[in-house]
């Protein structure tokens, strides 16, 4: 239900009422009880938008971003060259790494 600000026009004297939309606007003043009261224009509220983001918690995040949006976290937080996690071990005789088996000869 909305708050309304009227004027009596006999008096001067301004105050708001809440009531809802349905009911008829008030025409007597409460403080000289003349029927000269006058509903006034409001400019309305304002939207404020509360929380860590609009987007954020609006949207959820369906996938991949589209444009090239999706390398931006990784480029946000590099990691240093020795903390590289090592890549997947290759299975070719030259992985050389150790306790890698040797590649066993094919059979004839």
């Amino acid at each position: 239900m909305p708050t309304y600000e009227y004027a009596c026009s006999k008096c001067g004297h301004r105050f708001e009422q809440f009531q809802s939309m349905r009911d008829l606007p008030l025409r007597k003043c409460p403080a000289c009880h003349k029927a000269a009261l006058k509903r006034l224009i409001g400019g309305g509220a304002g939207l404020i938008f509360k929380g860590s983001g609009f987007y954020v918690t609006d949207y959820k995040n369906k996938g991949p971003a589209r444009g090239g949006a999706g390398d931006a976290g990784a480029a946000a937080s590099p990691k240093p060259a020795g903390d590289a996690a090592p890549a997947a071990p290759s299975k070719g005789p030259e992985a050389g790494a150790a306790g890698a088996k040797p590649a066993a000869p094919p059979k004839k």
